[in-house]
């Protein structure tokens, strides 16, 4: 795609600065804004956004497209009516580095309660917008509310251990839940209706000043979502709805046991046989909320590793082909027919094409003209490897590192003498601020995107690392401090900017 050169951050709303023990959508999230404007970068790349279950990841989340309650703003509620000063009296003394979700979640679903229960009082003009909310996205949102509001009647536990008539979604019992359950279904709809209310208003005021949200899209859904209990018959379960077949990846170098993510796998020949409606739907709901979106494990559409739903580890598994170019093209025409788009007739994707790329997965990012990823970390094994800046092309996004992968400064502490001698001689570097030798490194690169995590901007180690893949806990933790978001940051960026035509206008 055509995307004009530019630069970013990449940053989880989640890592804001803020009093309330987790980044979220309120001033401070408008304030990274003004610090993106002011340093003349044009992209902020976030995480998935929807709501986190188990281990507290964006990539395990209960519904593919609802929003993360936890990220709602108390500032915005206060502003709304919907709370008082004296509803946050209670406050726990959370940290300012780190998000203690075992300590945040209880308070923050205590808060939104307080905040339904005022609007349940008192509707007032919010009333109008979340009937149009409901109308507008009752395909996923009324299934959505109703399994958070099963969830919470059975104590939190995974759909496939609900009563066998409620999990098979017989039609007295799903009847029976939406009556018994309605001011439930109706409290986690209401939470939708804020999420969105405040994503959509912050959004609009990035694309005001010139910034656009590069969001990310999961290839896969978590087993205990609402998407794989409204639509079983998309994944691979047996009849008591547990996965028979499981994604991952085989080992490498994350994990010398692979990566057993756990998620259940699609029937692809169902998909196709719908005309891959349940994706289109996802993806033109996600293009409402960001305006670019990075497809994690590309490589999976063309082939995906499938484990067996029992295994402990991902040693032993297969490789298995995708829908390849058919879902692509679907995904086109639908979204030709039914929204604008850019007029090279082109899809607004990056291609996260990690790890182990077959020809199969080259054909279909070229077909489509989707710019891949360069992650420059991986590159210091010698001359010829395609991480480096100079066997970059221009249709890629380069990156310092992701969430993935440690700190830059941390991994310099931690690679291998070869690879930490060749980058020093490779960057020209002594290595004492290596994170920015490598900024420097991919701003200057052909690519057309350079991005780094907010992490390298600041040059931390890897005690600010967001995500140990394959680890259980202690994962998303990281919180970026208020002081951060300073002039003089800012000014180091905009001139990086201005000198490789990133974005700044003058210097």
């Amino acid at each position: 795609m055509n995307f004009p050169r530019s630069s970013g951050i990449l940053l989880h709303p989640s890592s804001l600065p803020g009093p309330y023990g987790i980044g979220d959508l309120g001033p401070q999230a408008y304030q990274f804004v003004d610090f993106l404007d002011r340093s003349g970068c044009k992209l902020w790349q976030i995480l998935p956004l929807g709501p986190t279950g188990y281990g507290d990841s964006p990539y395990q989340c209960f519904s593919a497209f609802a929003g993360n309650p936890y990220l709602i703003s108390p500032e915005s509620l206060l502003r709304d009516g919907l709370l008082l000063e004296s509803d946050l009296a209670d406050k726990p003394d959370f940290s300012a580095a780190r998000v203690n979700f075992g300590l945040l979640i209880p308070w923050k679903l205590k808060l939104l309660q307080k905040a339904f229960d005022r609007y349940q009082a008192n509707p007032g003009t919010l009333r109008t917008g979340f009937d149009s909310f409901r109308a507008e996205n009752s395909s996923w949102l009324d299934d959505y509310a109703l399994f958070m509001a099963l969830k919470d009647s059975y104590g939190g536990g995974a759909w496939n251990g609900w009563p066998a008539e409620i999990k098979q979604r017989e039609a007295s019992a799903l009847e029976n839940g939406r009556r018994s359950l309605a001011s439930s279904a109706l409290r986690f709809s209401f939470y939708q209706f804020l999420f969105f209310k405040q994503w959509d208003a912050l959004h609009k005021y990035a694309n005001q000043k010139g910034v656009q949200i590069v969001g990310d899209i999961p290839i896969f859904v978590a087993g205990d979502s609402a998407d794989v209990w409204a639509n079983p018959q998309l994944f691979f379960l047996d009849e008591q709805g547990n996965p028979t077949v499981v994604a991952g990846v085989p080992p490498d170098g994350f994990s010398p046991t692979g990566q057993l993510w756990g998620n259940p796998l699609y029937r692809w020949d169902e998909h196709k046989r719908t005309g891959y409606a349940w994706w289109i739907e996802q993806v033109k709901s996600t293009l409402k909320t960001v305006d670019i979106i990075r497809l994690d494990h590309f490589r999976g559409f063309a082939g995906y590793y499938e484990i067996p739903g029992q295994a402990k580890t991902a040693e032993h598994g297969r490789w298995v082909p995708g829908p390849g170019a058919d879902l692509f093209h679907a995904i086109r025409s639908a979204l030709n027919s039914g929204m604008p788009v850019n007029s090279d007739n082109t899809l607004p994707f990056i291609a996260e094409d990690l790890g182990w790329i077959t020809p199969e997965v080259v054909a279909i990012r070229e077909e489509f003209g989707l710019p891949g990823m360069r992650i420059l970390q991986f590159g210091f094994s010698d001359p010829s490897n395609p991480f480096l800046p100079h066997n970059y092309i221009r249709n890629c996004v380069a990156y310092t590192g992701t969430h993935d992968n440690d700190t830059s400064m941390s991994w310099l502490a931690t690679t291998s003498p070869k690879e930490r001698d060749f980058a020093l001689r490779y960057l020209h570097s002594d290595g004492h601020d290596l994170a920015w030798d490598l900024i420097r490194a991919i701003w200057c690169s052909i690519a057309m995107f350079a991005i780094a995590p907010m992490q390298d901007i600041l040059s931390l180690g890897g005690e600010a690392r967001m995500n140990y893949p394959s680890r259980l806990g202690g994962n998303w933790e990281w919180r970026m401090g208020a002081a951060d978001m300073n002039d003089a940051l800012a000014e180091k960026l905009c001139d990086l900017n201005f000198i490789y035509l990133r974005g700044a206008d003058s210097k």
